[in-house]
Order: structure tokens, then sequence, then C-alpha cells
């Protein structure tokens, strides 16, 4: 997801609008929004330039304080120049910023990427042009691979449909999808990164895992040159969640990346989401060239606290090979010990845990 993707939505928006330049937007309804065509037109605008603005000025608790005013008698066609301009300021924003670049977004997690603010400013210009055109009475579809990038970088807790344009419609409340309950509400989802001493746990978004699946590089540089096989495994483990719409953000994938140089060193994630006794699995790997620092201490640690904070969490367990006395090791330092005889008796019998595997729990 690149500034490409914005220059491209910002592109087909102008070229549909400026079929009906001539009409007066201020008196048509913008689809179902409560904003006339010209309101929504300057909204779009103005989340453009805001995200571009925030980015660059690596806002940090807000966003940068300033607005945009259009100059009293500015017609369509001056609108749509700002729009065009909005769109390029944004680009540029996203395509010269940093690999590690977050800055402030209010939801969910008060940040976003420089992928992530790339992408909602493609969802605000598609989803609102859709609604300026139906207002307006002019036929609009996006190429279908900016949709689907936009469900697979802010959409991942949507399970994909047939086709990513109609799907995107539906999940926020535009459109029907066969043998799907009508959307009322909806909020696009940023993903999540837990900040450790040394490293970055960067939440995978499901474009990225599918990459990893395939032998990519799921957009990091790797130290070593590719990520170590356990983290593609989980990738897939997570992509096959997401097609089946069972994926929770929250409780996915993280890649480890090294502050000091923005290198990916290993991976670590969940198994899933917690159980109904509030038990959730962990696991991890690292790239062989980066073993022995105490990365993945230092990484379970971080993940664990957090999951421990959290009121849906009570117990966070890991499972290692009895011969692995280096990943015993790494458990204890983060403070996980050894389950009992009991506790493994149960993991074995009733979660099928294999029985040359050993149980850590942390919590609980």
């Amino acid at each position: 997801m690149s500034g490409d993707q914005v220059t491209e939505a910002v592109r087909g928006c102008v070229t549909t609008l400026r079929a009906a330049v001539d009409r007066d937007w201020t008196s048509v309804r913008a689809g179902s929004v409560e904003w006339d065509c010209h309101v929504t037109a300057l909204h779009v605008a103005e989340c453009l330039l805001a995200y571009a603005g925030n980015l660059v000025g690596h806002a940090r608790d807000a966003y940068v304080p300033f607005e945009m005013r259009l100059e009293d008698g500015t017609g369509n066609d001056g609108l749509l120049h700002v729009l065009e301009t909005t769109g390029a300021l944004l680009a540029a924003a996203v395509n010269t910023a940093a690999p590690g670049d977050r800055a402030f977004h209010p939801y969910p997690f008060r940040s976003a990427d420089r992928e992530g603010f790339a992408a909602m400013g493609v969802a605000e210009v598609l989803l609102h042009t859709h609604d300026m055109a139906q207002g307006l009475g002019l036929e609009y579809a996006p190429a279908e691979g900016l949709a689907e990038s936009v469900l697979t970088w802010l959409f991942p807790h949507v399970q994909p449909g047939p086709e990513a344009w109609p799907t995107l419609l539906w999940a926020t409340g535009r459109g029907e999808l066969a043998g799907r309950p009508q959307v009322d509400s909806w909020r696009w989802h940023n993903n999540l990164v837990i900040p450790a001493d040394r490293l970055t746990l960067t939440g995978l978004r499901p474009a990225a895992a599918r990459d990893l699946r395939l032998g990519g590089d799921g957009g990091f540089t790797w130290l070593g040159g590719a990520p170590y096989e356990g983290t593609r495994e989980a990738a897939g483990f997570m992509v096959k969640a997401y097609e089946a719409g069972v994926h929770r953000p929250d409780f996915g994938v993280f890649t480890l990346v090294r502050t000091e140089d923005g290198l990916a060193v290993g991976g670590i994630g969940f198994h899933g989401t917690p159980d109904t006794e509030g038990r959730v699995e962990i696991g991890y790997d690292l790239v062989p060239e980066a073993r022995g620092q105490g990365y993945a201490t230092e990484a379970l640690s971080a993940l664990t606290e957090w999951a421990l904070s959290r009121d849906d969490v009570h117990t966070v367990v890991a499972t290692v090979e009895a011969d692995n006395a280096p990943s015993q090791r790494v458990l204890a330092r983060a403070g996980f010990h050894r389950a009992d005889t009991e506790q493994e008796r149960t993991a074995r019998e009733d979660r099928g845990m294999d029985s040359g595997l050993r149980l850590y729990v942390h919590g609980g």
C-alpha cells in the first residue's frame, strides 16, 4: 500500500465527478450520508490533507492543529483541483515516509503507519465517491484491487467476499451481501503495535501475512535476508483465519522489528483468541542471526504483559519441545513456569497437546 494507490483512487474520483461539474452540488445529498455532495467532497480533501499533515508532522497525541478552508466563490472545478492537490500531498507524504514512521490516528490504537494512512485515504476517496456518485446519478466502481487493498489493510476483521468492492460497501453499511446481516455501525482497524526495549512488535495485516505465506518478505527487510519458516507458517494460519472470517487482529501475528536499524528479526503471535477460561497460547521464533541476544525474551515479555492487561485474558501459555533448552530458558526469563502434571495432562487430553511438548504458564 503506497501513495500510488492514493493517486489512483483520487484520479478515479475526479474523473467520475467531472461528469457533473456543472451541477449544483450543494443541493444534492451524497447517497446515504447526511451531507450534500459539496460538503462531502470538501470532507474528503480535508481528510487527505489531515492524514498528510499528521504523517509528515509526526503527530503523537492529536491531529496537527490546522484546518483547510476554501476561498469564497470556489466552484466545483476548483474543488476538484483541491481534491487532486490534497491527494498528491498525501501520496507524497506516504512515499517519502520511513518504513517505521507512525503518527496519530484515534482508532483503534491511536496511531497508524504510512501504509495505514494510505489505506485510510483511499477508503475515504472510494467510499465518498460512491456516495456522491449515487446522489448525482453517476456510475462509479473503483478498480477491484483498490477495494481489496482497503479490506486487507483496514478491515482484517471482515471475512472476504466473492468480490472486494461489494464487500467493502457492505462492511461500511452501504450495501447488502448475501448471507450476511446488515451493518449498522462500523470502524476500520489499523494494526496494533507494541513497543519493547529494543524491538517493536508490529501487527501483521492480512495482505502482509499472505505475502509471507507465499514466500515474500511481507513488506519488511529481514536480518539474514528472509524470515524463519515458523513465521511463514504462522502467517499462513493467520490468512486461513482471515479467509474464514474468524481472525481477530488483537490476537494475531506480530513481526519483531529491531529499533536500531528497522530490520525484522523474528515473529511472535497468538494461536487464537482467549478461550472461555481466559487462556491464550503464544508462540515465537527468531531468524538464526538474531538468536542469543535476548530478543525472544524481550518480545515474549512485552506481548505477555499486553495480553494479561486485558480483561479477557487471565493465563498465557506456551508449549516447547522437551529438548529445546534455549526456548525453555526464554520462557523462564519472561516469567513463565513449568505447568504441573495435572495441567499438562489436561492440555494433552482436552486440548490435543503433543506428548513430546512441555507446557509453560504465566498468570492464572
